[in-house]
């Protein structure tokens, strides 16, 4: 296959990024599953905006406060600043947040001075991201392919032409193109518990160490505190932070709170396992009782449908929590607009790292930084367009990637915990 754009990921990044993109421009999207199945479809809480010129300095201060003040403040800035226009892009797009009368209706979340973020009930991540969807199959110059796993790049002195992969048959084929994309999300799928879905390996972060593209803070994971405690195995549900933003408290075995919840998700998570290690308990939990129950139907609807499932009415009961592995604050590091070291290569969303986040996430943030500097990636490729210059044949050795799961996914955790010695 031979394409102007290839972009590997079919969550809010790399959709929002193929939607900005010229209307002249052929463009191949890739998913390494169902192209609904990426981690944008789950995000629960909503999308931070700039609500006003007074809010900024809150803003900013709440991101760089949460981050340990490890953030880059240019990109936090980008950020904040481009929120509005995001926003607005959405609505665009038939993306129905949540109003309070005209106007859009606002929520907070732990770590949050002020309300600022916009919400859909508690599946943000689905209407925004199904939106995108549907306008992305209107484009001709996109094409869309399912269940195809990238397992290398095609590349010649430190220039991206493109990628190889295969389908899910395991039958091979390459994809030639003037400028590659990783849109290829997080890693949850190196962990036992996350709330990520399985197939997120950070097979893109593999790829990079293989070729000496620069990677950034990639021991900087972040664990949520509330996940639903069903001792099951597979992907995590997610109890989402606008619970606590909206009153609910967490709990100990004898019924003691014993943390303020709107704390920065790193310290409510370690205040948690602090408290487990104590009782000698697998979970704590957290207590929707200070919510209006109208409140709790109407706001968290998939949250109380999914507990009640397991046998917990969120209304009378508390229900058990317990922290995992959420979001990846490293990743593959980019400049202002989202460019890797390597030429012709760009990385957007939660697999690429420009100092937005710091050391820990502010709730609610991935989606706005994700959107905001996809947008500002493809408007630099488009600026600096040129046709690339490969002429060899590409060969792909099958039997080089008998093997490449279990490797990829070795070599990133090797990586990762020799990131996290050298920040020791």
């Amino acid at each position: 296959m031979k394409t102007d754009i290839v972009i590997v990921g079919s969550g809010a990044s790399g959709l929002y990024c193929a939607l900005n993109a010229p209307k002249d421009k052929n463009i191949i999207i890739i998913s390494k599953d169902k192209l609904e199945n990426s981690d944008s479809f789950l995000a629960q809480g909503g999308i931070c905006v700039l609500k006003d010129k007074d809010d900024f300095n809150s803003f900013y201060e709440d991101t760089m406060r949460a981050g340990h003040y490890e953030n880059n403040p240019e990109s936090v800035e980008i950020m904040i600043n481009s929120s509005r226009e995001t926003i607005n892009q959405l609505v665009g797009y038939g993306v129905r947040f949540e109003k309070d009368g005209q106007d859009f209706a606002y929520t907070k979340e732990g770590a949050h001075s002020k309300p600022r973020i916009l919400f859909h009930k508690d599946q943000t991540g689905k209407e925004i991201t199904s939106n995108l969807l549907r306008e992305v199959k209107k484009l001709e110059n996109v094409t869309l392919i399912e269940n195809f796993t990238m397992v290398d790049i095609i590349q010649e002195d430190n220039q991206c032409f493109g990628i190889i992969g295969h389908d899910a048959k395991g039958e091979f084929d390459y994809i030639l193109a003037d400028y590659t994309v990783f849109a290829t999300g997080g890693i949850g799928g190196l962990y036992k518990h996350s709330t990520n879905f399985p197939h997120l390996t950070g097979d893109a972060l593999a790829i990079c160490l293989k070729y000496g593209i620069k990677l950034k803070n990639i021991d900087y994971i972040q664990i949520h505190p509330t996940t639903f405690y069903a001792n099951e195995g597979g992907r995590e549900f997610l109890i989402s932070e606008s619970v606590r933003g909206e009153g609910a408290i967490l709990l100990n075995s004898k019924g003691e709170r014993f943390v303020d919840e709107l704390q920065p998700r790193d310290v409510v998570a370690n205040a948690i396992f602090d408290e487990m290690k104590k009782e000698g308990s697998d979970n704590v939990w957290l207590s929707l009782k200070n919510i209006d129950i109208n409140e709790i139907k109407s706001h968290f609807p998939h949250i109380y449908e999914h507990c009640l499932e397991h046998g917990y009415d969120i209304t009378k009961q508390s229900i058990p929590v317990v922290p995992s592995q959420h979001y990846f604050m490293g990743g593959i590091a980019v400049d202002r607009v989202s460019a890797t070291s390597m030429d012709r290569l760009y990385a957007i969303g939660e697999t690429a790292c420009n100092g937005v986040h710091g050391k820990n996430r502010l709730a609610s943030n991935s989606l706005l930084e994700s959107l905001v500097f996809a947008k500002r990636a493809i408007k630099d490729i488009q600026a600096k367009y040129t046709k690339a210059n490969y002429l060899k044949q590409v060969e792909i050795d099958k039997e080089k990637y008998n093997n490449y799961k279990d490797e990829y996914k070795q070599a990133v955790l090797l990586a990762i915990e020799k990131e996290r010695k050298s920040h020791e």
